[in-house]
């Protein structure tokens, strides 16, 4: 199974830099079986059946970007250094993983300002990150951080336009409450009130999960054999109530759709014995053709990047000569792609 099997030609001008407003407004590209639907995501409801269940994850975003300055005191007084800092997971005690920009800049044990209540100390180097103590802690950084970072967009919209306060907003989960994420599950980026309010009126459930989605969702396939490739590894939780809910709507008939590969990730990381149990912990799972579901009947995501682990999930799915079509079909038609761009619901 070769890497260029999951490449495609898409071109830039479909990457979407900003969501579609109102969120529910976006289009939708329903594939079911052999056939392909062009839809709007405010459509759902029309493909959904009552005793469904949708399972989200309730993850937040943090503003993982932080632009701060360094000082030291030399012979000739004191020199600053600008450092750029992408934060990338938490680690035990309270210390974080993060990129710095340029590394070099700063030695262990200096300091880094963001504002007047934030500050970081580079506590050690790793293989290429940093891993940095703040002076605050619990609700105190929360708070500090959200005023001094912005939102890490992803690195194909970064690439065409800064973040700004309005991605605050648009980069998070109507649900959102999990703290912990450097990247948003974009499929729930559609969901707005009045659709949740339509779904649980037509007898659909709804399931929260939490997958703390990393950097390295973004990181590309290096190798051309794709069964070799190394999945990062994400914090997740299933609880003993959302493993209890899944397992009734198995049993009752309903489908279950996880909204996001994040989901489905992480329900299929907890069911690999069979059925869904009570999960908590780190998941690697790597999906790809040939991997047996076990709990999900359907999934609504978005359009992925060629050659990524996301193609070969979806590929999984629902085959790859369909995923092929259905992905022809979306760029002949123009949907938008990626984090901010339209959705897709596969029905195997």
């Amino acid at each position: 199974m070769q890497l260029s099997d999951f490449d495609f030609d898409l071109p830039e001008g479909l990457i979407a830099t900003r969501p579609a407003r109102p969120r529910s407004s976006a289009r939708l590209l329903v594939s079911e079986g052999r056939a392909i639907h062009d839809c709007i995501v405010r459509d759902l409801t029309d493909w959904l059946r009552p005793g469904d269940r949708l399972v989200l994850n309730d993850t937040r975003v943090i503003p993982a970007r932080l632009s701060g300055t360094r000082s030291r005191d030399g012979v000739e007084g004191t020199t600053q250094a600008r450092i750029e800092v992408t934060l990338l997971e938490p680690r035990p005690n309270g210390h974080w993983a993060a990129l710095l920009k340029p590394l070099k800049k700063i030695r262990e044990g200096e300091v880094i300002r963001f504002s007047d209540a934030l500050s970081a100390t580079l506590i050690a180097k790793d293989g290429g990150q940093g891993v940095l103590e703040f002076n605050l802690t619990g609700d105190d950084f929360d708070t500090a951080l959200a005023q001094a970072g912005a939102m890490p967009l992803p690195p194909y919209i970064a690439a065409l336009r800064a973040p700004d306060d309005q991605d605050k907003d648009d980069y998070q989960t109507i649900w959102a409450r999990q703290s912990g994420a450097v990247a948003a599950p974009t499929a729930s980026l559609h969901f707005d009130d009045p659709l949740l309010q339509r779904i649980a009126d037509m007898g659909v459930e709804i399931t929260y999960v939490t997958l703390h989605v990393g950097a390295g969702t973004f990181l590309p396939v290096k190798v051309d054999d794709v069964t070799t490739h190394k999945m990062h590894a994400e914090w997740g939780e299933v609880t003993d109530e959302a493993a209890a809910q899944i397992r009734a709507t198995k049993a009752s008939g309903g489908r279950v759709i996880p909204v996001g590969t994040t989901a489905l990730r992480l329900i299929e990381s907890a069911a690999r014995g069979g059925q869904i149990v009570p999960w908590q912990g780190e998941t690697d799972i790597f999906i790809y053709p040939g991997f047996t579901f076990h709990v999900t009947d359907a999934l609504m995501t978005n359009f992925h990047l060629p050659k990524s682990t996301l193609m070969m999930l979806v590929s999984a799915l629902v085959g790859q000569e369909r995923i092929r079509k259905i992905y022809a079909h979306a760029v002949r038609q123009e949907y938008r792609f990626f984090s901010y761009g339209d959705a897709s619901l596969l029905i195997p």
